[in-house]
């Protein structure tokens, strides 16, 4: 099949390592453009975009899909279908209604628990004990549409989120081909219903959370450092104290 990849992280190139492997052809690569980080302010291109130019793969990075250019561009593609996993950038219904079958969105996190960003991260601080990766057909809404395929994964009680993170991804990438070999027929059927009427969505970004002064119980505080295991302190922003008093405290 003729398809346009839509991805960012290095959560997804796994995905689109294994769509190239059976087979399909990648019209072109769509992926969040390069950042200036860094003392240098040096341009970091994602994970996809990098692993995209190393395979020779034609990759653009529009900021959106708003001008007629971009528009006319991928449309020009000829797609039969655009396989998008955490593309962070918002498709209009004029590019969802592009590809002759649509566009396909490989989400981790089933569906309706969290939509959204970071699901892997909160399903570990809601303490949940199952998650999984699901491909859902594209439409306008934020992650409503239709459920076409499941897998699920239990959450260990020693999971970071690094852990779990790789373990979807790896669930993601077996669950990419398995759903472009599916019956064109059966794709108007769908496993779940659309959730337009249930939300379970983190509504306040992480980032001004940790900036406030919060109270939380040594449960939390337990999911907290487990969400940010493996990192150094001072890369999370306020959370210096959190971690260093857990690490006195649990270790005692």
């Amino acid at each position: 099949m003729r398809l346009a990849f839509m991805g960012t992280p290095d959560f997804a190139v796994p995905v689109l390592s294994e769509l190239m492997a059976a087979g399909h052809e990648i019209a072109a690569v769509y992926t969040r453009a390069p950042r200036r980080a860094g003392r240098g302010q040096k341009s970091n291109p994602s994970s996809v975009h990098q692993f995209a130019e190393v395979n020779r793969l034609e990759v653009r990075t529009p900021r959106n899909f708003k001008s007629s250019e971009v528009i006319e561009g991928f449309a020009a593609l000829g797609l039969d279908v655009a396989i998008i996993v955490a593309y962070g950038v918002i498709l209009p219904q004029v590019i969802l209604d592009t590809p002759r079958h649509g566009c396909l969105n490989l989400h981790a996190s089933l569906l309706p628990r969290w939509r959204g960003a970071a699901p892997i991260q909160r399903a570990i601080m809601a303490g949940d004990s199952l998650t999984g990766v699901q491909v859902m057909r594209m439409e306008a809404g934020l992650d409503t549409g239709a459920v076409m395929l499941s897998e699920t994964a239990q959450i260990r009680c020693d999971d970071t989120a690094a852990t779990l993170h790789d373990r979807l991804s790896h669930i993601a990438a077996e669950l990419g081909p398995r759903a472009l070999a599916a019956p064109w027929r059966r794709w108007s059927v769908a496993i779940l219903p659309r959730h337009r009427n249930q939300r379970r969505v983190w509504s306040t970004p992480i980032k001004s959370l940790l900036k406030r002064p919060i109270l939380i119980g040594q449960g939390q505080l337990r999911k907290l450092i487990v969400i940010f295991g493996g990192c150094r302190p001072s890369r999370v922003h306020g959370l210096k104290w959190v971690v260093s008093a857990s690490k006195r405290y649990f270790q005692g």
